[in-house]
């Protein structure tokens, strides 16, 4: 969940507020068609997460929601308040004869900063932390080939710390989160503007800030 603090610094904490307050109608999860496949990405903010998988040459959906705590279907409140253990994340349904899995995870890691266990730019917290969701056993042997593949080259400054967990339940986020920078662009490009996020993620991959996602952040 964004913090209230960080909001309040951008001006925009009270429409969030209101919207929070309101808003009982949680997303839908889409339907995956014979052939599509899912993935599960956990990337700080989900806003932003969605926004550059959104992107992706064949990515079909995005759905922005909660996964990996002990919550059954947890509130935006809830999962910001740190008592659930839910991490921010992102559903991902993708057509695997256009994109593969290997290339979602390497849109994946060069566009958060792995090696940050705190949260993910200005935002702090365990709701904010970065983590690989795998649904199958192949999805973590990929995650961990992919993982250990960037270790190995030397490109990071710092130790990779982001986990690749099994996947758990995922919970759809209330509807006013989804495709957040679209329907709330001017709030969007301030918070993230703001928050850092573009800024860390080149000062830790340099020129491969951003691989695997087309440009235009």
């Amino acid at each position: 969940m964004i913090s209230r603090k960080t909001l309040a610094a951008f001006g925009i904490a009270g429409a969030l507020a209101t919207a929070s307050a309101s808003a009982a109608d949680f997303a839908p999860l889409p339907e995956v068609a014979e052939g599509q496949k899912v993935a599960i990405f956990a990337g700080g903010c989900f806003w932003c997460i969605e926004s550059d998988f959104d992107k992706v040459p064949g990515v079909v959906a995005t759905t922005s929601g909660y996964t990996g705590g002990k919550t059954e279907r947890p509130s935006y409140r809830q999962v910001g308040s740190e008592t659930t253990g839910h991490y921010e994340a992102l559903h991902v349904v993708y057509d695997p004869d256009t994109v593969s899995y290997d290339e979602l995870l390497t849109a994946f890691w060069h566009s958060v900063d792995v090696t940050d266990d705190g949260g993910q730019f200005c935002d702090r917290g365990d709701s904010y932390r970065t983590a690989v969701f795998a649904v199958d056993d192949e999805q973590r042997e990929a995650a961990e080939t992919s993982k250990q593949a960037i270790i190995a080259s030397g490109v990071l400054k710092d130790p990779l710390v982001t986990p690749i967990l099994d996947a758990a339940p995922f919970y759809p986020a209330e509807s006013y989160h989804q495709n957040y920078y679209k329907t709330n662009a001017i709030r969007y490009t301030i918070y993230r503007g703001n928050c850092g996020r573009d800024r860390i993620v080149k000062k830790v991959w340099g020129d491969l800030a951003y691989k695997g996602i087309p440009k235009g952040h």
